[in-house]
């Protein structure tokens, strides 16, 4: 995956906004106004962070050490790093975005 195959995947989903509130360098996805991923786009390999339950995020640390990592300058509880290396299945890369995504975007009401 690269940084166009992963705006496309993330612009289709309901509400998202784009932007670069920190600079340039810094894409900023929101849902409602919420951070659910940066990407860094002067990184090389690509990276982005996506927010995550603080179990599944030591899961996904411990099972892909060189791919997953706390997320930089984030809240390293709830927030991974991840690198678009190869090591990751495209198929893995969206399900760590799509549970971002969910943790962020309002619930719906019943």
């Amino acid at each position: 995956m690269n940084i166009e195959s992963i705006r496309e995947y993330v612009l289709k989903k309901p509400s998202v906004t784009e932007g670069f509130p920190f600079g340039e360098d810094t894409l900023v996805f929101k849902v409602n106004g919420k951070i659910f991923l940066l990407a860094g786009l002067d990184a090389l390999p690509l990276q982005f962070n996506v927010k995550c339950d603080p179990e599944k995020a030591i899961q996904l640390r411990e099972d892909h050490p060189e791919s997953v990592l706390p997320g930089y300058h984030m809240n390293k509880k709830h927030w991974n790093t991840v690198l678009v290396d190869g090591r990751l299945p495209a198929r893995q890369i969206k399900e760590m975005i799509d549970d971002s995504y969910n943790l962020v975007a309002p619930k719906k009401k019943k």
